[in-house]
């Protein structure tokens, strides 16, 4: 190859909006509960990182304000749960930080969704303060 010619690039790849239902949302938000009812899930069970990266791609297609902070936290959580030097209070910290952040989008909600998300926040909530006694 010439070392004169320009490098070929790779195309960025083009983001396509994701369209989701209001079924699909009650679909995902009835999961999670249904999972996080059940228990912390085990860290050899992929369950848990299949519900965050769902939840962070709706999350990121949504047009609600106030998202980012819960984005950010379960980016943060994702990260925590694939490292190998996590400290459980570090993951008890994020999971009480995501409680919150869900029940205060619970209490602006005003459609179907405040009760589903109220108990969802109260369920990471309490998943925290397990972990970290």
């Amino acid at each position: 190859m010439d070392s004169t010619a320009s490098t070929p690039q790779t195309p960025a790849t083009p983001t396509i909006p994701l369209d989701v239902t209001d079924q699909q949302n009650s679909a995902l938000l009835e999961d999670t509960l249904n999972l996080l009812n059940a228990g912390a899930p085990d860290k050899a069970n992929d369950q848990g990182l299949v519900e965050i990266d769902r939840w962070t791609e709706v999350l990121r297609a949504s047009e609600r304000p106030g998202l980012a902070k819960i984005i950010q936290e379960l980016t943060s959580l994702r990260e925590q749960l694939t490292a190998s030097d996590t400290q459980v209070h570090d993951i008890a910290e994020t999971l009480a930080t995501l409680g919150a952040e869900t029940s205060k989008v619970a209490d602006e909600t005003s459609d179907g969704y405040s009760g589903p998300l109220a108990q969802l926040g109260k369920l990471l909530i309490k998943l925290g303060s397990t972990l970290s006694r």
